[in-house]
């Protein structure tokens, strides 16, 4: 699998742009906010229908423009696919698949698949744990794009249930702080408020517990396959005698939480249980609270040095390396699922590590099917990579081939056709 070519009509900072690729390493080479992260977003975009420096699509859309398309040009097993995503701020986005109009963008999931690794990906190690349950869930996703819907219907169910939660907090204080009367039905008294709450409750217990076991027993399975790959890149990039473990640490509680933290994976019907089990033994304080405090989404990925957890005490450089372990594992559990090599994107990292673990990611890299490199400078480069595929200079948002003149070659896309379908 390989990008052939990525074109951009008002995105970030372009407000046109046409770039041809290839297979092997492409570096895009200029110094910062020239626009060269920018292009290797939009592809990730194609592949994800999201970005990894921002949580919205507005920021992606040109500054007084209203919408932005990303079209790319995909090559799998000799066989082409166009894909055009036009993203609309405040509005459904849409998407075409080989100029056909699609019901739902998120149909052109697994078209394209790119591994990325860049600066933020340190949060990995040393951020919060939503941003380690983003990254199993996004490989989740890579891995088997169906599992896109059922995380949003998920999301969708907590939502629903935590506000059920914060409306009707009132009525399980009011034996310390009373209950406003003018919040209760004509007629109505506090214990048939909290009967009918809690009847509606149990029904979003249900649905809660359902997903969450669906999507609990996915990431458990998708951890298994993944830690070898884990432990073999850290061992390889590092060049550490100390190991490198992921396990995953479950808000469920009991033997099923014991298992877990075993490494086994219980089957989803154990897992539904135990989930509705914690949740009315913490029914009260959840209650009390207006929030749900057992699911996947209270869930963690704990990564380790030896016996030591990686955050709070992984040096710098270690830090660096587990969190491109992940990513290197991802890239080989794709490859082996998928049969064929995602795209690698490497953007601005090398800068970051010391000489001898640049030198071991290359070398690493050199076999991948197509890898794209951003850069400020060549001397970012590793001196294994250096002479190695294309080099793109991106200087002022222009793209062009290392030894051709600034503007030769530029092409002037046209405008999208009009009449695509809204889709949600």
């Amino acid at each position: 699998m390989h990008l052939r070519h990525l074109s951009l009509i008002d995105f970030r900072s372009y407000h046109s742009a046409e770039v041809a690729l290839a297979p092997g390493i492409t570096t895009l080479l200029g110094r910062n906010g020239q626009g060269k992260t920018n292009l290797v977003e939009a592809a990730g975009f194609v592949a994800t229908l999201g970005s990894h420096r921002v949580a919205t699509d507005a920021p992606l859309v040109r500054h007084g423009a209203k919408s932005a398309i990303v079209r790319a040009a995909v090559v799998r097993d000799g066989r082409e696919t166009t894909v055009e995503l036009e993203i609309v701020p405040g509005r459904a986005n849409r998407a075409r698949l080989n100029k056909s109009p699609l019901t739902r963008p998120r149909d052109v999931l697994g078209t394209l698949r790119t591994v990325l690794f860049a600066p933020e990906d340190l949060a990995l190690v040393k951020g919060d744990p939503a941003e380690r349950r983003r990254f199993l869930d996004d490989l989740l996703v890579a891995r088997q794009p169906r599992w896109v819907g059922v995380r949003g219907d998920y999301d969708k169910a907590l939502r629903q249930r935590n506000a059920l939660l914060r409306s009707s907090q009132h009525l399980w204080r009011a034996g310390r702080r009373g209950v406003a009367e003018h919040r209760l039905a004509p007629g109505e008294t506090v214990e048939q408020a909290r009967a009918s709450a809690e009847e509606t409750l149990g029904v979003w217990d249900a649905q809660v517990a359902q997903v969450g076991a669906s999507l609990t027993y996915a990431r458990l399975r998708l951890l298994r396959d993944l830690t070898p790959y884990v432990a073999e890149a850290y061992a390889t990039i590092s060049d550490d005698t100390s190991p490198a473990t992921a396990t995953y640490r479950s808000s469920l509680e009991g033997s099923v939480a014991e298992a877990i933290a075993a490494g086994e994976v219980p089957d989803q019907e154990q897992l539904y249980a135990a989930t509705l089990e914690v949740m009315q033994a913490r029914r009260r304080e959840e209650q009390e609270r207006g929030v749900t405090l057992v699911g996947p989404h209270r869930d963690e990925l704990v990564l380790a040095l030896g016996e030591l957890p990686a955050k709070g005490y992984a040096s710098h450089g270690e830090s660096w390396s587990i969190a491109l372990a992940l990513r290197l594992a991802a890239f080989r559990l794709l490859q082996h699922d998928v049969g064929t090599d995602p795209v690698l994107v490497l953007d601005d990292v090398f800068a970051e590590l010391d000489t001898g673990r640049r030198e071991r990611l290359a070398q690493l890299i050199s076999t991948c099917e197509q890898v794209l490199i951003t850069a400020a400078v060549p001397e970012d480069v590793p001196t294994w990579l250096s002479g190695r595929g294309v080099i793109l200079d991106v200087v002022d948002g222009t793209v062009t081939p290392r030894g051709q003149e600034r503007g030769a070659g530029e092409v002037s896309d046209p405008e999208p056709d009009a009449g695509d379908t809204e889709t949600s």
